[in-house]
């Protein structure tokens, strides 16, 4: 009877090291400095304009293409350059809240894709200084796409997420755009 009793202390007691060292490297654990991603979510318009108006200047210009044709935003190889203002609404009058600093070239046969290389540069109080880094296919004749947040700075360090891009506005004639961004960021 003693043997039993003094095997069932031995396991009992083993038991609550055991359950103390877990309890030990579970409190070491969240008490780590390990910060959790946050998510941010917005909303905003890019101006992509390469024909100048009275009142606007040109953000958007062809750098290169065909050699036999002029850069056109359908055709496979034409590569622009943009510095787009990114505003609230799609009024290109209202609050701009940033730039959009890039490149895109068509990279399909059928001049249906672009692929894209976006920052956006903000200027706001809320984001002054930060910036989002976008990249991917843009398949331009669709409604909607979605392309990738793979980086970021400032608000939005280490970001990652992924945005919707809706063109709002197209005259394909003049290639002046507007485009509705919708992000989805986790960043530290």
């Amino acid at each position: 009877m003693a043997a039993e009793s003094s095997t069932g202390i031995r396991s009992f007691c083993s038991f609550l090291v055991l359950l103390a060292a877990v309890i030990t490297q579970t409190q070491a654990a969240l008490q780590a400095d390990r910060p959790f991603p946050k998510k941010t979510e917005m909303s905003f318009y890019m101006h992509d304009w390469e024909t100048a108006t009275r009142e606007e200047n040109i953000t958007n210009v062809p750098i290169a293409g065909n050699p036999l044709k002029k850069p056109y935003i359908l055709e496979f190889g034409s590569l622009f350059a943009y510095d787009d203002a990114i505003t609230l609404t799609i009024d290109r009058k209202s609050t701009e809240i940033g730039r959009a600093h890039g490149i895109y070239v068509n990279t399909a046969l059928d001049g249906s894709d672009l692929h894209i290389m976006v920052s956006f540069l903000f200027t706001n109080k809320a984001y002054n200084g930060s910036t989002i880094e976008i990249r991917g296919a843009d398949r331009l004749l669709q409604p909607t796409r979605e392309v990738a947040v793979v980086s970021g700075t400032g608000r939005f360090r280490l970001a990652r997420g992924w945005a919707s891009v809706e063109t709002v506005f197209l005259d394909i004639p003049q290639s002046n755009a507007i485009l509705r961004w919708n992000l989805t960021v986790f960043h530290y």
